[in-house]
């Protein structure tokens, strides 16, 4: 993405370089962290110079912004997807879950979740946009919960914002450990057990 916002021919490749240099990005941020990698390692990566780069974002806080962007843009189609396919409250909770963990399965993070860990060392922008990221799924999960509470498929103690916030940082928590044993069986038994104290099944 050029400094603009739209995609660009550059100096080298084309339109695509951008897109190719926040796929790489995204990849390193969630395999090792924002303060883990350089430009340095994606210029190797993509075959670009270091010049290359800096013409597309001007400089690594303007890459980890336009990730945080597209991230959360790709999060909200999933929600908007699972709002429009999935039928009562809990399913819609597992599916929830289940981007977890098809993010965890390709030996990744979830993006926001590692650049949480290094928020203090973050530019203020970024961390902004970490804050409205967990935000947005806070409040879709809270809509999710009061409906179900309405409907009668849910239960849980409490108000649906705190049952919401429970949810995200258990599973936010579930990735970290599973990670450390390189085990997706061992996150998706945590998510269960954590969606199994709000949910039940339809009379």
């Amino acid at each position: 993405m050029s400094r603009s916002g739209s995609p660009q021919k550059g100096r080298d490749g084309g339109a695509r370089t951008p897109v190719q240099i926040l796929d790489s990005a995204e990849r390193l941020v969630q395999q090792r962290g924002f303060n883990a990698f350089s430009y340095a390692d994606i210029a190797s990566e993509l075959a670009l110079t270091k010049a290359s780069l800096h013409y597309h974002f001007a400089g690594k806080a303007e890459l980890g912004e336009a990730l945080i962007a597209r991230y959360a843009l790709r999060f909200e189609r999933a929600l908007t997807e699972i709002d429009a396919s999935v039928g009562h409250a809990g399913e819609k909770l597992s599916a929830y879950a289940g981007l977890y963990a098809t993010v965890l399965e390709g030996e990744r993070m979830c993006l926001c979740g590692m650049l949480a860990a290094e928020y203090q060392t973050l530019p203020e922008a970024m961390r902004n946009a970490v804050v409205r990221f967990f935000d947005a799924n806070e409040a879709w999960l809270e809509r999710v919960l009061q409906h179900g509470r309405r409907d009668g498929t849910l239960h849980f103690r409490g108000s649906a914002r705190e049952a919401a916030r429970l949810i995200v940082s258990g599973l936010e928590g579930a990735m970290l450990v599973a990670r450390t044993y390189g085990d997706v069986a061992r996150f998706q038994a945590a998510a269960h057990r954590l969606l199994e104290n709000v949910a039940r099944a339809p009379a």
